[in-house]
């Protein structure tokens, strides 16, 4: 029988497999509010066969919004919007999904992908950032504000409303972002937190408020749903963010209740050096999961099924995330299924579609 396609628990929640459809900014909202494309998108995906979707980094404020055209759960109009989108998927996929809650921090405010990506000047739609401390990600960008205490207070309580919509919308999970350099890893990273009160500084400081934030999330968000943590394990850099570091952030996640760790890295700062290889992060999943209880999804250029069985079958993580490779093929795991020699249970609409001369593929 295949590993990656037998079933695995995060925590309350029953998930069909292991493949995870990781969030992947689509940068087609309008004031944080989801319209027809995400609809299709997400319809789509959802009727893949795969185990898990999470939505794309959602935005728990405007300033939170990497671009103009992130998605955002900080208002009603956005919490209905996501409400009926989720609505629509349910009515034909029982797909669990997630929602993954983000804050850019320093990297927000940037143009679209395609229109360059550089930081917006505020004449041109961008605004002011804030981060841990008063230091930009890149020469050319704006310096952002340090946050005070009342600028961590709005984020906490941001946090917890984007959780409580994100429930009410539908969501079986939410996913806290603490990864590729956002305003959480903003915190974590030594490079980008230099601090000298309670939030800087030591390791334990640096932990303080992104481990503030994941109590608030989860005493926000329905207590028999799971939340669970993605986060750079490390920064790439030397003095940065480190695999040791992310240990034990880790442990103190899982001792607060987190439900899974899901491990990627980098993003903090454009001095990192990586060479991307298939796999290249699944090392730092595999030494997490040796630390931690809770399951370890596993990421990073993974795009064949015989790569993805391995990784389970070999014990170096629970799930793989199969993110780019979906976008190019929506139907992975229903080839992923064939290539390995196991079955899937399609919507019946798809019934009819099985290959001649291929063994049965659906149940």
């Amino acid at each position: 029988m295949s590993q990656l396609f037998s079933p695995i628990r995060i925590s309350s929640l029953t998930l069909p497999n292991r493949i995870v459809i990781p969030p992947m900014c689509m940068y087609s909202a309008r004031e944080g509010v989801a319209g027809p494309w995400h609809a299709m998108h997400l319809g789509q995906l959802a009727v893949s066969g795969a185990g898990l979707l999470i939505v794309e980094a959602t935005a728990v404020s405007p300033e939170g919004r990497i671009t103009p055209g992130d998605l955002g759960l900080w208002s009603d109009e956005a919490e209905a919007a996501l409400t009926r989108t989720i609505s629509d998927i349910r009515s034909y996929s029982s797909t669990p999904l997630s929602i993954q809650l983000a804050h850019a921090g320093r990297k927000a405010g940037c143009a679209l992908p395609w229109k360059g990506g550089a930081q917006l000047p505020v004449e041109q739609g961008g605004w002011q950032t804030v981060s841990a401390s008063s230091l930009s990600y890149a020469g050319t960008d704006r310096a952002p504000t340090a946050l005070d205490e009342a600028g961590l207070e709005r984020l906490r309580q941001a946090f917890a409303h984007a959780a409580g919509a994100a429930a009410r919308a539908g969501a079986d999970s939410v996913e806290l972002h603490a990864a590729h350099g956002y305003l959480l890893h903003q915190f974590l990273s030594p490079l980008s937190n230099q601090r000298e009160d309670a939030y800087g500084g030591s390791l334990e400081n640096r932990l303080r408020f992104p481990l503030e934030i994941f109590d608030a999330v989860r005493a926000a968000f329905p207590a028999d749903r799971p939340v669970t943590v993605r986060f750079s394990a490390t920064d790439w850099v030397e003095g940065g963010w480190d695999l040791g570091q992310s240990i034990v952030f880790s442990k103190a996640l899982q001792e607060r209740g987190c439900a899974c760790l899901h491990v990627s890295s980098g993003g903090l700062s454009p001095l990192q050096k990586i060479t991307p290889a298939p796999g290249f992060q699944v090392p730092l999943a595999a030494e997490v999961k040796k630390a931690v209880d809770i399951p370890v999804i596993a990421v990073g250029m993974i795009s064949e099924p015989e790569h993805a069985e391995a990784l389970i079958s070999e014990g170096k993580a629970d799930l793989v995330g199969i993110a780019r490779g979906m976008l190019y093929d929506p139907r992975w795991p229903w080839h992923a299924a064939a290539e390995l020699g196991t079955m899937i249970e399609p919507p019946r609409q798809y019934l009819r579609c099985q290959p001649a001369g291929l063994p049965p593929l659906f149940r």
